[in-house]
């Protein structure tokens, strides 16, 4: 607290002296003994001590029967927290140069005259101090006003134990709402805390989320591929079967068409006996030609490939069906798709 460079700016030091020793709770000058706290910030021990015992109900003072480790204790003035030892607010440190600041002061306002304008005055009776409290209209006002003025029926107490009623209950409100703010601000650590874990464990489950659709992925592709290159193995067997019947096809005709053309050469031959020289071998050879055209075929439907096809409605549906669920769901729901494959696996070695 720098007392000197408060009292420099200021053109009444004893005003601002006063200013500088309110405590913030009380609303008051500070009350002996003043505490220190790690901050720098003084305040009343009595002040301080409710305020922690309103934040912490269940801490045992130092007259208990049972020892605790402490408490928190938070800053009226900057909001700075504080971890009190086991003595709580006895503990903390007195700071004894407020307190001789403080007896100096009231020393030195004993002292001087009271000057004119330091205390209000009445507005209907100009000479009149306020002096009185009218508990009835719930305003300060002076003597003359109860016995003359507005205020003869009302109810009247003295200003000063008004004042300090008041002052009391203003400064047991302010402690509440200190000890309320620390509680609001224990919840709002609490529900930070809340978030950031939420987070965390949202950003963890997406991971494995994904990580199990990856090895979906992967299983689809990798039978994606098996199923294409058994189609592509049967598609080439048929082909070469196909082709290789085509070849033999083809010898036949390209003989068949040479045999033609020896017998159209034949019939021209003028000659009777040249003709019956070669006629009967070339008619032999005709008709072992035309019985060499029965060769192998190919079946009705051979080239159909529909026993390739795959029903997938119901892994389509399952898919669909994906939700969050239990480790036992999913091993059930991984058992019923291996009985499916192994079945589908079945109808297909069948039409085979």
């Amino acid at each position: 607290m720098d007392y000197k460079s408060s009292l420099i700016q200021d053109g009444n030091p004893m005003e601002n002296l006063e200013k500088q020793l309110i405590c913030p709770i009380c609303l008051e000058m500070f009350t002996k003994p003043v505490v220190i706290l790690p901050c720098q910030h003084n305040l009343c021990r009595k002040c301080a001590n409710d305020i922690f015992q309103a934040a912490n109900p269940f801490w045992t003072n130092r007259v208990g029967s049972v020892s605790m480790s402490g408490g928190r204790f938070r800053c009226p003035s900057c909001r700075h927290e504080v971890i009190m030892d086991r003595h709580g607010v006895y503990g903390l440190q007195r700071n004894l140069l407020v307190e001789n600041i403080i007896d100096i002061y009231k020393q030195e306002c004993s002292s001087r005259p009271l000057q004119k304008g330091s205390h209000p005055m009445c507005k209907e009776h100009e000479d009149e101090k306020i002096n009185i409290y009218c508990l009835t209209c719930e305003m300060p006002t002076c003597s003359m006003c109860k016995v003359f003025g507005a205020h003869q029926a009302c109810e009247v107490a003295p200003l000063q134990s008004v004042f300090q009623g008041q002052k009391t209950e203003l400064s047991n409100c302010i402690s509440m709402l200190v000890a309320g703010n620390d509680r609001v601000q224990t919840i709002i650590t609490q529900l930070e805390d809340s978030c950031r874990v939420t987070k965390e464990n949202s950003h963890q489950v997406k991971e494995e989320l994904s990580q199990k659709f990856d090895v979906l992925y992967a299983i689809l592709d990798e039978k994606k591929s098996e199923l294409l290159q058994r189609i592509t193995r049967e598609q080439e067997e048929k082909l070469s079967f196909i082709e290789a019947l085509i070849q033999q096809y083809q010898e036949q005709l390209d003989k068949s068409t040479k045999l033609v053309e020896t017998a159209i050469q034949s019939l021209d031959e003028p000659g009777g006996a040249i003709f019956l020289m070669s006629a009967k071998q070339l008619i032999k050879s005709i008709v072992e030609a035309s019985k060499g055209c029965q060769l192998g075929k190919t079946e009705q439907g051979f080239e159909n490939m529909d026993y390739f096809t795959l029903d997938l409605e119901h892994i389509a549906d399952a898919l669909k069906a994906i939700d969050f669920g239990t480790d036992e769901e999913e091993e059930e729901f991984i058992e019923e798709e291996e009985d499916q494959e192994e079945s589908t696996e079945r109808k297909e070695e069948g039409h085979q």
